[in-house]
């Protein structure tokens, strides 16, 4: 019977590697959840790659027939596209760019595993989050318990007073991509935001004042 489930996400962003991994685990994970998102009727946002597990979930998503937006910096373009890409795919000038315009266009974030760029995308998610810049659900999925010692680090901030407990709660993990968007579904934000939502200018992320000078 076929599932036509959908979700409270229109578009989910996810951070991923320009690599493989060196185990089918990680691959299958990416067509997982491909195939989860396509289930629940959502788009992709992500890094614009067709490479490693970025080319393995976009074409998953758009084989299924959801919409897929890849954003990539123009100096990443030889290193991380080859032969035809899918979907749409937008080229900015910086990964400062980059980060910015896939916040703007996701719902929701997912980082699956991945190498320093996808962690860096992710903590600068969870600080948005718990600075108040967005109030969007944070998901780490967690393939054969890859992110163990990352979310381990970050309950001993807690522990020594680094990381407020309810700033903890930002960050969301779970084995499976199913599990992963239900517990996004239900997510409610617990921490207090360090300024106002509306104090930030969303729109504007991403825009240099290219001819400011220093007073």
């Amino acid at each position: 019977m076929e599932d036509n489930s959908t979700s409270q996400f229109k578009r989910v962003c996810v951070f991923c590697g320009s690599n493989s991994g060196h185990r089918e685990v990680f691959s299958d994970a990416a067509v997982e959840l491909g195939n989860e998102l396509v289930r629940r009727k959502i788009d992709l946002v992500y890094g614009g790659g067709s490479v490693g597990l970025m080319g393995l979930i976009s074409q998953r998503v758009y084989d299924g027939g959801c919409r897929v937006l890849g954003v990539i910096p123009r100096a990443l373009v030889p290193l991380e596209i080859s032969g035809e890409t899918v979907g749409e795919v937008r080229i900015v000038a910086d990964m400062h760019e980059r980060k910015a315009e896939m916040a703007r266009e996701a719902d929701a974030f997912i980082a699956l595993p991945g190498g320093y760029g996808t962690m860096e995308e992710l903590l600068e998610m969870i600080t948005w989050s718990q600075l108040g810049i967005h109030k969007k659900p944070v998901g780490l999925l967690n393939v054969d318990g890859y992110y163990n010692s990352l979310l381990a680090l970050f309950d001993n901030g807690v522990e020594e007073g680094f990381i407020k407990p309810g700033a903890r709660h930002i960050v969301l993990s779970a084995p499976t991509a199913r599990e992963l968007l239900e517990k996004m579904e239900q997510y409610t934000p617990l921490h207090v935001h360090v300024a106002p939502h509306e104090s930030w200018q969303m729109a504007r992320l991403g825009d240099y004042p290219k001819d400011h000078k220093s007073q």
